[in-house]
């Protein structure tokens, strides 16, 4: 059985592609298969792999998933990339952003994602889908296609408060789209644990939607390390292997597995 989760928030800059990246890697190491998804036209999880020239592929997400919404025949592993550290990923560029003005006027405009997702399903014991920084048309077709969604949160307040807007698009989403969508979990990020104010978010956290969502124990640091890996084109357990964030990561990764 394979498991899709989506990595989700609307607010930018608190770790969803590292996540996607490095809880991805992490689960490869325990000898999963995965794949990873590029949701966003801007291609960062394809930069992130080392893949510098998204705009420059001639077949990303946005060709796909416009084969399916024109009914065209193709096959669903052209495009595919093979990263070094054996994770597989079908990338992104711009060409998403044309997509998603089109897909507004398209039939099951929200089960777009998921017809092209389910034709991998076979072959892959997790996918994992990075999307955009936006409760769009193709983040709410990666909620119509996730079994869960993992929510990074940064531990500060500004991105604590749109937190709750997207526990309510994810609840609509649920109700009218994919009754079985479930949440992985929410994943604090970016914590300087020499700031009591981290401390603070955290429990803020977890008594405020603690009953209802899980947190992971894991937590992910600061670290310069960690802002390096995009331009290394790897993950931090190939960059820092021995450094906090690695292992930050591979307890996630085995919190994930456990969620089997």
């Amino acid at each position: 059985m394979c498991k899709v989760i989506a990595i989700a928030n609307q607010k930018g800059g608190v770790g969803k592609t590292t996540t996607t990246v490095n809880l991805g890697i992490g689960l490869v190491r325990a000898g999963k298969k995965v794949l990873l998804i590029d949701a966003d036209s801007q291609g960062s999880l394809t930069a992130s792999l080392g893949f510098a020239e998204p705009d420059s592929l001639e077949i990303t997400l946005a060709t796909n998933l416009a084969k399916i919404m024109n009914e065209e025949e193709f096959n669903p592993t052209d495009g595919i990339l093979y990263h070094e550290e054996d994770v597989d990923i079908v990338p992104c560029n711009i060409e998403l952003s044309g997509l998603e003005v089109s897909m507004v006027n398209a039939m099951r405009r929200e089960y777009i994602l998921k017809e092209y997702v389910d034709s991998l399903k076979d072959q892959y014991d997790y996918i994992l889908i990075d999307c955009m920084p936006s409760l769009g048309m193709v983040t709410m077709n990666a909620l119509t296609a996730a079994d869960s969604i993992l929510i990074p949160v940064q531990a500060a307040y500004l991105p604590l408060k749109g937190l709750e807007q997207l526990i309510k698009t994810i609840g609509r989403a649920k109700k009218y789209l994919n009754p079985k969508l479930g949440f992985e979990g929410i994943l604090i990020t970016m914590v300087d644990k020499r700031k009591n104010f981290a401390k603070d978010i955290s429990e803020i956290i977890r008594n405020n939607y603690g009953q209802v969502i899980h947190t992971f124990d894991s937590v992910i640091p600061c670290s310069v390390r960690a802002e390096e890996i995009s331009a290394e084109g790897v993950s931090i357990f190939k960059h820092d292997p021995k450094g906090r964030v690695a292992k930050a990561y591979e307890d996630l990764a085995r919190e994930v597995l456990g969620n089997e």
